[in-house]
This record gives C-alpha cells, sequence and structure tokens, in this order.
C-alpha cells in the first residue's frame, strides 16, 4: 500500500497530525490568517507546500507547530532578560528620567522601540491581551480570575491642559481590556487607580491595596500634531517587566493604523501571561461606538475628563465636549452615552427641578442604544433614567442586567444595579452587586459610600455609620458620607446628626442644610428650631425652584403629616427621583400606616 501523502515530510504523514489550509493553521493557533503567514515568512514558522508550489496550498504539523510555539516563546523570554539593562545615570545621579517610577525599570532599547498613540496602544493591548491569553504558560498564572490595573499615564508634555488626553488614555484602556475576556481578566476602575496619579508608591504596595496581579504603566507626550505613547506590562508579585514599547505617530492617522498596530503588538505579548484557553473571539468595535474622525474622539475624552471630577460644574463642561464630540461625528454612540449620563447626574448634584435634565437624558441614552444596542455604557444609562425618573423597575432591572451581560467588568453597572436592588428591599442581592463593584474598584469612595447606605437601608445602622466615617476619614468633604447623619438619628445620637450638619455646612445657605436640619430638629423634640430651619427654607424656595424633595424632609421631621403628602405629591408630579427611597428609607416610617402613603407607594411601582 502507498503512503497516504506522497512526498510528505514523516512528521506531517498522520491525517490526525495535519492542517491543510492556512485557515485550519491559523484556527489551530488562535490567530488570523495574516498573522501566521507573517510568522511563515519572518519568523521561520514550519509551514510546508505542496509540490505546485503555490502560496495558498500549504499544510503544516499540529507537533511541529507546538515543537515551534513553545521554541518561540523561550526566545522571547531569553530577548526579553537580555533588555533588562540599566538606564545611565542622569545629572542628578539618578537612572533615566528622574522623578518616575516608569522610568526607572525601563531599558534603553525599550525606548527605542516602535510607534503608535493613544487610541492604537489602547486597541493594540486589547486586542493583544485576548490573544496571549490562549496560550499555555502555567508558570505565570494565578488561580481564579486575574486583575490587572492600568495604572495613570503620565503626562509628559509640561503642559497640565494635556492632563485630560494623559488620563482620557488611562480610561480608555481600562475601557478596552474590561471588554475582553471578564471571565478570566478584572481590570480596576478608573477611581482607584486614580488614588495613584502622580503618587510614589510601589508597585508592590499598589499590588496589595487593589488586589491586582499585574500593571500596565504609560506616559504620554504629545505636541501639535504628533504623540508619542510608552507603555510596559510589569507583574506584581516580583515586578517583573514581561513587556514594553515606545510609539510615535501623527494624530492624523491615529483610527486608520489601529488594527495593524494591534496585530504586532498582539504578536510580541502573546505568550506573556495565562494558562487558560478562551473561546471568546477578539473583539472588534462597531463604528457606533469608534468615533470617525480623531477630533471626535479627543472631544469625547475631554468630556470624559470634566465628567469624572462629579461637580456641577464638571458635568455641564462635560455636556458641552460630548455635544462637540456629536457634532463631529453624529454616530458616536459613546459620545451620547456620556452625554446621558451627565444629564442624568447633574439634576441631583444642583438640586433644581430634574424635567429638563431626565427628558435631555433620556433621549441621549436611547440614542446610543439605536447606534450600538452592545454599548454597556448605553443600557447603564437607560436604567438609571427609566429607574429614577419612570419609576419603571423591571425594565430599569432588565437594562442593568444586559449592561452586566455585555461587560461583567464594567463597575457602574454593578453599582447602580446595587442601588436599584436595595430601593426594591432586596438587600442580599444588593450587597452581592456592591462587593462586586468593590472588588473592581476598591478604592471607591462612591461604592464605598453606597455600601453605606445599604447598609442604612437595611437598617444596620451601627455598621453604616462604621462605612461612611471610613470614607468621611478619607474625604471629609464626600457628600454622600454625609447621609451619617441620618444613622445618627435613627440611633439616637442627635448631637452626632447636627454636628455632621454644622461641620459640613458650616456657612453653607444650601436648601439641603435647612432641610437637614428641620428634619433632625423636628425628630428629636426641637420644634421651635425646625419651625426656623423651615422659614429659612421656604425664602429660599420662593427665591429659586427647587428639588420638592427638600421641602418634604423638612415636614416630615416636624410631624406636618398634610403638609408632607402636599410635597410628596408635588414630587410625583415632578417624578423627583427622591421618591425612589420609598420603600426602605426608615424616615418615612411614620406615614407607612397612611392609606395616602401606600396609595403613592402603589405609583410608585413599589408597594409593600
Amino acid at each position: 500500500m502507498g503512503e497516504p501523502f506522497p512526498g510528505t515530510p514523516p512528521s506531517v504523514r498522520s491525517l490526525e497530525d495535519r492542517l491543510d489550509s492556512w485557515k485550519e493553521i491559523a484556527v489551530y493557533l488562535n490567530r488570523d490568517v495574516t498573522t501566521v503567514q507573517r510568522w511563515e515568512k519572518r519568523e521561520g514558522m514550519p509551514v510546508h507546500r505542496h509540490q505546485h508550489d503555490r502560496m495558498g496550498s500549504v499544510y503544516a504539523s499540529r507537533s511541529e507547530l507546538d515543537a515551534w510555539v513553545e521554541s518561540r516563546r523561550l526566545r522571547l523570554e531569553d530577548e526579553e532578560k537580555e533588555r533588562k539593562v540599566e538606564w545611565p545615570l542622569d545629572a542628578e545621579g539618578n537612572h533615566g528620567p528622574s522623578g518616575t517610577r516608569l522610568a526607572r525599570r525601563w531599558s534603553a532599547k525599550s525606548w527605542r522601540a516602535l510607534a503608535a498613540t493613544l487610541g492604537i496602544v489602547l486597541i493594540a493591548a486589547s486586542v493583544g491581551y485576548v490573544r496571549w491569553s490562549r496560550w499555555p504558560n502555567p508558570s505565570r498564572q494565578p488561580r481564579g480570575r486575574m486583575m490587572l490595573a492600568v495604572l495613570p499615564f503620565q503626562n509628559l508634555t509640561g503642559d497640565i491642559g494635556q492632563e485630560y488626553f494623559s488620563d482620557g488614555m488611562t480610561e480608555e484602556m481600562i475601557t478596552q481590556l474590561s471588554n475582553l475576556d471578564p471571565q478570566h481578566l478584572g481590570v480596576i476602575a478608573r477611581t482607584s487607580v486614580m488614588h495613584y496619579k502622580n503618587g510614589q508608591d510601589s508597585l508592590d504596595q499598589i499590588g496589595r491595596e487593589l488586589g491586582a496581579n499585574y500593571a500596565l504603566e504609560g506616559s504620554v507626550r504629545r505636541d501639535s500634531g504628533r504623540v508619542r505613547i510608552t507603555a510596559q506590562l510589569v507583574q506584581m508579585k516580583d515586578q517583573s517587566h514581561l513587556w514594553a514599547r515606545t510609539y510615535d505617530r501623527d494624530l492624523s492617522h491615529l483610527l486608520a493604523l489601529q488594527g495593524e498596530i494591534a496585530r504586532e503588538i498582539a504578536d510580541e505579548i502573546q505568550f506573556t501571561l495565562s494558562d487558560h484557553t478562551s473561546s471568546q473571539p477578539v473583539p472588534t468595535s462597531s463604528s457606533s461606538s469608534s468615533p470617525a474622525t480623531y477630533e471626535a474622539y479627543d472631544l469625547y475624552l475631554r468630556g470624559q475628563y470634566f465628567w469624572n471630577k462629579r461637580t456641577v460644574e464638571g458635568f455641564q463642561q462635560a455636556i458641552t465636549y460630548f455635544q462637540k464630540a456629536i457634532a463631529k461625528d453624529p454616530h458616536y454612540a459613546r459620545a451620547f452615552a456620556g452625554l446621558a449620563d451627565s444629564y442624568a447626574l447633574l439634576g441631583g448634584y444642583s438640586l433644581v427641578p430634574q424635567q429638563e435634565f431626565k427628558r435631555k437624558a433620556r433621549a441621549a441614552a436611547q440614542r446610543a442604544l439605536e447606534l450600538d444596542e452592545k454599548l454597556p455604557e448605553a443600557h447603564t444609562a437607560l436604567a438609571l433614567n427609566v429607574q429614577n425618573y419612570d419609576w419603571d423597575w423591571p425594565t430599569a432591572e432588565k437594562e442593568y442586567r444586559r449592561a452586566i451581560e455585555l461587560n461583567p467588568n464594567y463597575v457602574t453597572a454593578h453599582h447602580w444595579y446595587a442601588e436599584h436592588l436595595t430601593y426594591r428591599g432586596r438587600f442580599d442581592e444588593a450587597f452581592v452587586e456592591s462587593e462586586r463593584a468593590r472588588q473592581l474598584d476598591p478604592l471607591s469612595l462612591i461604592v464605598a459610600a453606597d455600601n453605606g447606605a445599604i447598609l442604612y437601608y437595611s437598617r444596620q445602622y451601627d455598621r453604616a455609620i462604621e462605612k461612611w466615617n471610613a470614607v468621611l476619614a478619607k474625604d471629609p468633604a464626600f457628600s454622600r458620607a454625609h447621609l451619617v447623619r441620618y444613622a445618627y438619628l435613627e440611633k439616637g445620637r442627635i448631637a452626632d446628626a447636627l454636628a455632621d450638619v454644622e461641620n459640613y455646612h458650616p456657612v453653607d445657605d444650601t436648601p439641603w442644610r435647612w432641610s437637614a436640619l428641620a428634619y433632625i430638629y423636628g425628630r428629636s423634640g426641637q420644634r421651635t428650631l425646625a419651625l426656623r430651619a423651615l422659614r429659612k427654607l421656604e425664602q429660599i424656595n420662593r427665591r429659586q425652584p427647587m428639588d420638592s424633595g427638600a421641602l418634604f424632609w423638612a415636614h416630615i421631621g416636624i410631624g406636618d403629616k398634610d403638609q408632607a403628602f402636599v410635597w410628596l405629591e408635588k414630587a410625583y408630579t415632578e417624578h423627583s427621583d427622591t421618591l425612589t427611597v420609598l420603600k426602605v428609607e426608615p424616615g418615612f416610617d411614620s406615614l407607612r400606616s397612611d392609606p395616602r402613603f401606600q396609595d403613592l407607594m402603589r405609583r410608585v411601582g413599589l408597594e409593600q
């Protein structure tokens, strides 16, 4: 009987061992055809041709490819060890550029490597992770899901006005990596990593505080038309340098070059980390999630920079930049989602009636979904709107769950879903989601403060006080944690409740100060002081419209149920988000037996 494959090398004569096309080879190696053809041409990957020697008519041996893969991995590791040389001392006696943790560990060769830009390295590292996550390397992989911290990229332009660009680099990297392989890779959220901006904390300390296995560090230097970005991947447990590159590009070429550079970088870092095999395809951004022009992307980054300030002024500036991004690219879904979140939060932070904000927030969220129904930010923005203003609880839950399904690493979806479950009295589930948010954003004050709120609404007052005071120890001005005054009140600690109001609003004339004082004085039996605070609140309301919540709280405090229901009805007419806590807020306990309250609960969809 003749040979099964005449003229075939002995190592490829087994039918089970043979791969009969570029496509089969690419599938076996979990790469695309372009990559494996490049490996064959440039790196000697063992591929055989039939006698007619056509490029498309090839075959390969699984066993030969496996041996080549292992050989290449070892070679890359050896080359990486050779690159670990120190910088020469500078004039100040430092190794490399002084004052930066990143520069002290980079080799001279690494600084002279490739070129790219913000978007390129974002997509590059993102695609790269999924690609090298499929390759076996058991010595490097910790058990369970890996956690990666993208540390704040340094702004080396010397211009503080470019901070938005370096911060945008950090945020975009987090966003891209979070979407990749959430079953195996968790990415620490922006809020936590930004604690280390401009800091001198060691990687060992950062790893412990964040629970991270790996860190991605980088820097950005930008002039009028070009940008240089450096990036390196570090293993926390021994601070070993796994991968490093420098990229230079003309900004005008950014978007067109992303895919090509991404493949190149993915090839270089494919063996770096994991021992698991992922069945997830390499994600690709839809056209509506990605900007059509660099100008739109740049404006979006500016908007995100101001949104993250979490102030009224920051939201207003963010709205301006998101609108400009949309004007440049009317199909940019993420810009619409950012606009929706800005409007949704601006109403609550500004304490003004929210009808106008809710209309604009809803329109932006719906437009984002029309453009890209797989965008988690869009689903989360819509969930917040239908929850806070329509009290459409089933739809809100469906949207939160869809956002988490699309990206289990999206901390805001877990965080806001925990709030949603709290409002519905589903505390056990709320604590689970809150803990997931904490794991992804361990240093976030808002996540910690809202965990305190779950404790408060579930009547665990001592634990709520402990949680909120821990937040205030880090930031005494963090407004959400000052809900501690109401936990003090429920515990009968009147002096502590009043002290919190005075410490937080020492010379403040805002509605919430006088509302809180009227409520606390009234609940503690100090009616004269309560009425004085109420009169002050009513004077402010005559000068400027305010959210009805401030007034119904004051009347509940002094025990005027009829007026409390007048303002509760007004809040209902205005679709105020202050009614979301009707079911769980201890302050409403004095009204719960009243048929008017039960009717209001029914209309808001929160029956007892």
